[in-house]
């Protein structure tokens, strides 16, 4: 047998089997690499299937700025964030450096991601502890921008992937730039422009290496190491304070002589105003602010995150005048009174200024009602429009009506009455430049008959209020009775102030608004105001009316308002409720540059002000708010002159204020208005320059009130007209 042969006989050993846990290991390492490479391998389809998203709006969006009609002093603003963007250029390097030693000090040099750090944070989350993730910059400034702040394994891995992607699409300087404009700093700051403001009063480029390091300080937790935010926190602000000196050190980016003295304690955060950007009575200004822009097709977007610049129409100036009035001039303790006021520049319908209560965000129901804006009765300064028409039909100031009280209406046998104003006195045939004076309600009531039959004399008083700026929209649902002139129907005081104004322009009228320019955040004027002025009454027709009104306030129950040291023109107003409450007290005028309505009403605007104000007459506080306002308003300006009387329906009357007729007053029923002295003029040429203008002085006697009940203020075909219950003070 060969040798080979001999080899082959012999029995083959059984192979050695590995140990049990040789095989196990071997097992472990395959599946290890296997669960490694799907691992690496579903990363790869993540990170291509993934796309960095478009991102979160709100940190897309910038502040709008709300600024006085200078364009310089800020008004307000409008944010979804208390937020401005910066460029990096304009952060100083120490701020720079104090938030990379404080939250990455490997940023500049990492891929985007800590993975040391994720993975000490899936262990901790893996034992159960509180859900965590290790954050560079990048990644903190991903969640922030394009995710949301939930605590899932689903959005950290996302986290990650963008990272990376955010790392090779951006540059390091694009990232922390972004970073900076949009992590939150505390007391509603986001950025460090809006951070630097709110914790220090300074722009970002002024910090210095202190404040900068506190701001990375309270970068870690907002909440809780805002050294102004409680006593017990200013130690831990301290420590974490010294933290990020200590890392700047560490980091070669502060030398320790510096740091030392700088770590001996924090720098002063005094605590900035923090006031709603709706609270006071900047409030109402803001609310009509957007209210305006939004009809002129901006955007709610646009407004509250398009970092609009927007310059108004209201005079910084002007509003601490009339906010000064109404604090110097409104009975104290009275918790239902409404003060209102609102001032119009005439010919351009600028509002200069407004006051349509204390605080916008006040606690009450009607807080947020602006009462410059809400309707309520005029009373007797809806008389003026009255006015208008006659001297548009060709009647003049020495007109004669019938101003005898009571006057009964024909047809209907109603008794209207002489209140307020007239002192309820019988007046008798009457010009209208009288009328006017002493407020005498039978007399315009004789004038609106005189107007036209039916409806038509009180149309054209409500034509003739459209005419001089009250909106349609506003007398559209207004009866046309002839007790319109006594003011029953409610007009916001805005709207009564712009109408006066169109007098004071020599009857130029012009649509009152707020917004003068809008800018947006790349500079373009998005929007320019065009007041477009138009004539729409002759001047001799304005010239007129300012006469009239001049004269309530030399001689007549405007007469508190001649205190103005520019010229003044106006009219008192009080008006009645359907249950015959005193519901509201007005003074509406103007000087030759500046037009403004004063309200007084109580409650929901219709509550009885007769032993609620200590007086409620037009001519007392109306007129001393109107009076105190102005003279705030006007100061330092050139108060302008009016025109002289142009006389346009007919020669002068003979005296301004005729007194009462000694002649008892007919009984109610019997009494006709005079059929032979309504008829106008054949001519309306203006008088020769050399007539002598009507004498201004007032009755020698007060008349006595022969009526204490206040009128209600609905067709007189049920009720009495509302009367105007100022009597003439000649003390003021």
């Amino acid at each position: 047998m060969s040798t080979d042969e001999a080899a082959d006989a012999q029995p083959r050993r059984p192979r050695k089997r590995r140990p049990l846990w040789k095989r196990l290991l071997l097992w472990a390492g395959l599946l290890l690499t296997g669960l490694v490479g799907l691992g690496v391998a579903a990363f790869l389809v993540a990170y291509l299937a993934i796309d960095v998203p478009d991102p979160n709006a709100d940190f897309q969006t910038e502040t709008s700025y709300v600024y006085y009609e200078d364009g310089r002093r800020e008004l307000g603003e409008f944010e979804l964030q208390n937020r401005q963007p910066v460029t990096l250029a304009e952060v100083p390097q120490s701020l720079q450096d104090a938030v990379i030693a404080a939250e990455d000090d490997s940023f500049y040099d990492n891929s985007g991601i800590d993975v040391p750090g994720i993975v000490r944070a899936a262990w901790n989350n893996l034992r159960g502890e509180s859900t965590q993730g290790a954050s560079t910059i990048t990644q903190q400034y991903v969640k922030i921008a394009y995710l949301s702040s939930e605590q899932s394994y689903t959005r950290k891995a996302k986290e990650a992937i963008l990272a990376l992607k955010i790392q090779r699409e951006l540059s390091k300087t694009e990232i922390l730039e972004g970073y900076l404009n949009t992590i939150y700093f505390g007391r509603g700051a986001y950025g460090v422009q809006a951070a630097s403001q709110a914790y220090f009063g300074t722009d970002v480029d002024q910090l210095n290496i202190a404040q900068s390091a506190l701001l990375a300080t309270v970068l870690n937790e907002p909440g809780n190491l805002d050294p102004a935010e409680g006593r017990g926190l200013n130690e831990e602000a301290l420590d974490r304070y010294r933290y990020v000196l200590g890392r700047m050190v560490e980091l070669d980016m502060l030398d320790q002589t510096r740091a030392d003295r700088l770590s001996q304690g924090l720098p002063r955060t005094p605590v900035q105003p923090q006031e709603d950007r709706f609270g006071g009575p900047e409030g109402y200004l803001l609310a009509m602010i957007q209210d305006e822009l939004q009809a002129e097709g901006f955007t709610a977007e646009e407004i509250n995150g398009g970092g609009l610049e927007i310059t108004t129409t209201f005079s910084r100036d002007d509003m601490r005048a009339v906010k000064s009035a109404v604090r110097a001039e409104q009975p104290p303790g009275l918790d239902e009174l409404h003060v209102a006021v609102a001032s119009v520049e005439p010919g351009t319908g600028a509002v200069r200024a407004l006051y349509g209560g204390p605080d916008y965000l006040g606690d009450g129901s009607d807080a947020q009602v602006n009462w410059a804006t809400a309707a309520a009765q005029p009373g007797s300064t809806f008389k003026v429009f009255a006015l208008l028409a006659a001297l548009r039909e060709g009647y003049g100031l020495g007109a004669i009506f019938d101003g005898s009280s009571p006057y009964t209406l024909p047809g209907t046998g109603e008794a209207i009455e002489n209140q307020g104003d007239s002192g309820g006195v019988s007046y008798g045939a009457v010009t209208l430049l009288t009328a006017t004076v002493n407020s005498v309600n039978t007399a315009y009531v004789d004038l609106t008959l005189a107007l036209g039959e039916g409806m038509e004399g009180p149309q054209r008083v409500l034509d003739a209020a459209e005419l001089a700026g009250i909106p349609p929209e506003v007398l559209r649902d207004v009866d046309p009775v002839p007790v319109v002139p006594l003011g029953f129907a409610p007009v916001p005081p805005v709207d009564m102030a712009n109408a006066y104004a169109t007098f004071a322009a020599g009857g130029e009228r012009a649509d009152w608004f707020t917004v003068e320019k809008v800018v947006d955040s790349d500079g373009r004027t998005r929007y320019t105001h065009d007041p477009d002025p138009e004539q729409v009454m002759s001047p001799g027709i304005a010239a007129d009316i300012t006469y009239a009104l001049q004269q309530v306030v030399t001689s007549g129950t405007g007469l508190t308002a001649s205190a103005l040291t520019c010229p003044a023109a106006g009219k008192t107003g009080t008006a009645t409720s359907d249950d015959s409450a005193v519901s509201s007290s007005w003074f509406v005028g103007f000087s030759p540059k500046l037009s403004t309505a004063v309200m007084y009403v109580r409650g929901d605007g219709n509550d009885e002000l007769l032993g609620y104000l200590p007086t409620y007459f037009g001519g007392a506080y109306p007129a001393q708010t109107w009076t105190a306002a102005m003279e705030g308003e006007l100061a330092g300006t050139d108060c302008g002159e009016f025109p002289p009387p142009a006389y346009v329906g007919g020669p002068p009357p003979t005296t301004a204020t005729e007194p009462p007729s000694t002649t008892p007053p007919p009984t109610a029923g019997t009494t006709q208005p005079p059929t032979t002295t309504r008829p106008p003029p054949t001519t309306t040429d203006p008088p020769p320059t050399t007539t002598e203008p009507p004498t201004t002085d007032p009755a020698t006697t007060e008349p006595t009130r022969t009526n204490q009940s206040p009128p209600t203020a609905q067709s007189p075909a049920t009720t009495r007209p509302p009367g105007d219950p100022d009597p003439p003070d000649p003390d003021g």
